[in-house]
């Protein structure tokens, strides 16, 4: 069941990189990563994190207006029996890992 899980996760991922990339037209929607996705194992709810050089806030605004959108999009590209509620969450480890990388750069210097 795990491996079957990482795969729904992995390709949910694909996907929603691609449509957010490439079909949603909204402005507040740019230079977005999706760095993971986490399915529950009954397929009910899905974290999409999420990182971005743009304002975080507004981002995060704009796929939550997208969500439909995008929801419909993965019924249409991936054969699920049920596509899960999409959550958007702001993916901070990147920020903590250059903050880690700064505090070794001082310890060094």
């Amino acid at each position: 069941m795990k491996i079957k899980n990482e795969r729904i996760n992995s390709n949910i991922q694909k996907e929603i990189s691609y449509i957010v990339a490439n079909e949603i037209k909204n402005p507040n929607i740019k230079f977005v990563t999706i760095t993971a996705v986490d399915v529950t194992s009954d397929l009910s709810y899905a974290k999409v994190y999420f990182t971005t050089l743009e304002d975080r806030l507004e981002t995060l605004e704009g796929l939550k207006s997208a969500k439909g959108f995008i929801r419909k999009t993965l019924a249409d590209r991936i054969e699920l029996r049920h596509i899960p509620e999409l959550e958007f969450i702001y993916d901070e480890s990147i920020e903590y890992g250059n903050r880690i990388e700064e505090k070794i750069k001082e310890i060094n210097n």
